[in-house]
């Protein structure tokens, strides 16, 4: 009876110990050098799953840039003046299916007078294609020739379903405020005792990412080191929540400081954390007057980007597909609109 008991103890204490497990089969993929442990580990079935959701939708047929242009036929057309008749409705019929599907072209426009801005829908949605037309004409460090389009983020939704705001936090007792916000369960940094908004100083602001790796057994520094390495550990929580990945996809977990012995997705992240802070302070940040209230955080700022927006958990959006190839014309800002002021009212 006792050796039943331990026997049953045991077996108790194994399945307690595997709970946490993820258990069958594993595709490995090495992502860094030999030996180093850079390996990218995921579930086949999980995967193919992912993949099947991440499909993007059909390309309309192309249409011939010959012919009278937009912004000579239709008033009011400031970015996609220079496309021509069939470009330019071939792209807003795109726009419509990727962002209101369900509204149609009124979500956006006066249906009795197309050129009318008094929808502040149609004003941010200017913004954004000069957003994307901007991202893919300088960022191709970190977008490359695949590029963005307004399905990478929105997938058929008014609003991208992963954005942020500024997060005010739960209420404390007095005299409980901290330096930093954090110690409380958020998903933004994997439940964790991190700082729970890393994203308004970071991916909007440009606090330095660092302070992980000492040269010393203790921290001799300046006293915020460990504060910025806090900062950084609830970013990249929030890097590998959005890609579906590990530390080791970027770093050697070794040498976490060396971009030598770092994978190549170190740097595209360099330029991706660049990007998004401008997407966020020169594009999206400037729309905020325009906003009801409803479309804004419980701190009254505009609903902005980070890498979990365009990502949705997959280490490329939409894993790579190449939808900018069937849509050129968002692939670089066109004649004049640099000079144009998208905010004047």
């Amino acid at each position: 009876m006792k050796t039943l008991m331990r026997s049953a103890v045991t077996g108790l204490a194994v399945l307690t110990l595997l709970a946490g497990c993820e258990l069958g089969s594993k595709d490995v993929v090495q992502r860094g050098y030999r030996g180093t442990g850079m390996e990218l580990v995921m579930v086949p079935e999980d995967r193919v799953a992912h993949v099947n959701a991440n499909q993007p939708p059909e390309p309309a047929p192309p249409q011939p840039a010959v012919g009278p242009k937009a912004g000579d036929i239709y008033q009011n057309v400031q970015v996609l003046g220079h496309l021509s008749i069939g470009e330019f409705t071939r792209l807003m019929a795109s726009i419509t299916e990727w962002v209101a599907p369900e509204q149609g072209c009124n979500y956006c426009h006066n249906p009795q007078n197309l050129a009318d801005d008094s929808k502040y829908t149609k004003k941010v949605s200017r913004v954004m294609i000069a957003m994307t037309q901007r991202t893919n004409e300088a960022w191709k460090d970190h977008v490359g020739n695949v590029g963005v389009t307004c399905y990478t983020c929105h997938r058929g939704n008014n609003i991208p379903v992963n954005v942020w705001a500024a997060d005010p936090g739960p209420k404390r007792a007095t005299g409980m405020v901290g330096q930093t916000p954090q110690n409380y369960a958020s998903e933004s940094v994997g439940l964790a005792s991190l700082p729970y908004d890393p994203f308004s100083s970071m991916l909007l602001g440009d606090r330095d990412i660092g302070g992980v790796q000492a040269d010393t057994a203790l921290p001799m520094g300046h006293p915020t080191d460990l504060r910025d390495a806090e900062w950084t550990y609830a970013l990249m929580m929030h890097f590998s929540q959005s890609l579906g990945v590990n530390c080791t996809y970027c770093h050697n977990s070794r040498a976490f400081n060396q971009w030598e012995q770092a994978s190549p997705a170190k740097v595209t992240a360099w330029h991706g954390i660049r990007m998004v802070r401008e997407i966020n302070g020169e594009f999206i940040e400037p729309t905020t007057p325009w906003l009801p209230e409803h479309r804004k955080g419980p701190l009254g700022d505009a609903l902005k980007t980070n890498c979990k927006t365009c990502h949705q958990g997959a280490y490329k959006p939409l894993y790579g597909a190449e939808m900018l190839q069937y849509y050129p014309n968002l692939a670089e800002l066109g004649e004049g609109v640099e000079d144009l002021d998208l905010f004047e009212d």
